[in-house]
């Protein structure tokens, strides 16, 4: 991959990508690892690119459907774990798991179904429901009531945990 077409056409997407890869990771390791496919994918896939959408939406797409993918091959495998809280060798001196406030809140995420963490993902990133809709194959009515729906179940699992 040129460093050409990363500054270009990827780095001005990596928030997005950081936030899908960490709600799918329990670990900077694992993190890195989703993080990079995500790149290799995008990059691997760019020619395919029809523009029917826009180049925003087409990138969370490819990157939802990697993260959904890689979760999928580490369940099968049996490695994968979903935890209340990272361990703290997780979480020191991880640049992506250093801030508590943030663990506490993609912890909970973490806890949502996998359709769910990337609709709250990209409600997140103030995506209109229409793009939500688009990026995960639904209609913008059900993403509105989904919407809802994953809040008040963050705003319980949160108020365990602060409690």
């Amino acid at each position: 991959m040129s460093s050409d077409f990363y500054n270009i056409s990827i780095l001005p997407y990596a928030g997005i990508i950081i936030k899908l890869c960490r709600a799918y990771t329990n670990s900077q390791e694992d993190f890195e690892d989703y993080y990079q496919e995500v790149c290799l994918q995008i990059w691997r896939s760019k020619d395919n690119f029809r523009e029917e959408s826009q180049w925003s939406t087409w990138i969370y797409r490819i990157s939802l459907n990697v993260c959904l993918t890689l979760l999928k091959k580490k369940k099968k495998k049996g490695h994968y774990f979903v935890s209340d809280a990272l361990p703290a060798e997780e979480t020191e001196n991880n640049y992506v798991f250093s801030d508590e406030s943030l663990n506490l809140l993609y912890d909970a995420i973490r806890q949502l179904s996998e359709i769910d963490r990337a609709i709250i993902m990209l409600y997140l990133e103030e995506k209109p429901y229409k793009e939500i809709a688009e990026i995960i194959g639904t209609n913008t009515n059900n993403i509105g009531v989904r919407v809802k729906r994953i809040k008040i179940r963050l705003k319980k699992i949160l108020d365990g945990k602060i409690n």
